[in-house]
């Protein structure tokens, strides 16, 4: 045991909660992040990602937790381009498109000003590649209801979101509220992104979203399964993520540990490579067609 986990890893406050919040944060973006990728959304979340940058560059120049700018830029930036955009895709990528530039612009000057009016070192490459191992103690209960309740609101619209993401007309046809829902899962979709980039950082925390996701879909046939599947790939790689940059640190030259993100993005990534090497003849439908009864049955 002792060349798989070093000297007080079990004894360390700091692993415990990495290990806790990191397990629900990463079921949170399988969830979200398998319907992201079935409905083609992964533009939004990657661009949702990046404008997190602008909020938590923001948090930090105006001295609250990033977290609460991850959040509130992520929220109102969905709900500017929920507005903005319309169903058809092409339009909804160009107003995500839109607000993208506007975010990133303003995000090089937030950490411009950031740099100018403080000492303090480490901020960029926190907000940009985030630290699992220096949550607070006092943002963990927002962590966790803001998880549920992205969760919750998933769950709930589980079946009209796979509906409409076959076909935005039947859905409408059906009585479902397309616009409404779209707008809610965006909303959840920012959330997730808010929490991936607490403990990844916001430039990475696209991977927590969609490569889970994405290596599911190609193992599973159905979206429950795909959803369990994408949950354990998630925990795993931030367990063994968690793990690796804990040893690293006595890894030589002593003390000079590895950040985490870089272990937990890099199992994603091997994950989704090795789902290439299954035969052909048993590679599972395309994520748009997958279980369609379930999404057509009457309710």
């Amino acid at each position: 045991m002792h060349y798989i986990f070093e000297p007080g890893f079990f004894g360390s406050g700091p692993v415990h909660v990495a290990l806790a919040v990191g397990a629900v944060i990463a079921i949170t973006s399988a969830v979200v992040g398998v319907f992201t990728v079935i409905r083609g959304q992964s533009f939004a979340g990657h661009s949702l990602a990046d404008i997190a940058t602008t909020g938590g560059s923001g948090a930090f120049l105006v001295g609250v937790n990033q977290f609460w700018g991850f959040l509130a830029f992520g929220a109102g930036a969905a709900a500017f381009m929920e507005m903005i955009g319309v169903q058809r895709r092409r339009s909804r990528d160009v107003a995500t498109g839109v607000v993208l530039g506007a975010a990133l612009g303003l995000a090089a000057l937030f950490l411009y000003l950031a740099t100018q009016s403080t000492s303090t070192t480490g901020a960029s490459f926190t907000i940009l590649f985030g630290s699992i191992f220096v949550i607070t103690t006092s943002t963990i209960p927002a962590l966790i209801a803001s998880a549920v309740l992205a969760l919750a609101t998933v769950l709930v619209l589980a079946r009209v979101l796979l509906l409409s993401s076959l076909s935005s007309d039947i859905a409408a046809a059906r009585g479902v509220p397309v616009r409404a829902v779209g707008a809610a899962f965006l909303m959840a979709l920012a959330v997730s992104v808010a929490l991936s980039a607490v403990i990844i950082g916001a430039v990475l925390s696209t991977a927590l979203l969609i490569g889970p996701a994405a290596t599911a879909l190609r193992l599973a046939r159905s979206p429950v399964k795909a959803v369990i599947t994408a949950a354990g790939v998630g925990v795993l790689a931030i367990w063994l993520g968690v793990v690796l940059a804990y040893d690293s640190y006595y890894w030589p030259p002593a003390g000079r540990g590895w950040p985490v993100s870089f272990f937990v993005v890099t199992l994603i990534v091997v994950g989704y490579l090795l789902t290439f090497l299954r035969r052909r003849d048993r590679q599972p439908a395309p994520a748009d067609t997958l279980d369609r009864e379930h999404a057509c049955s009457p309710a």
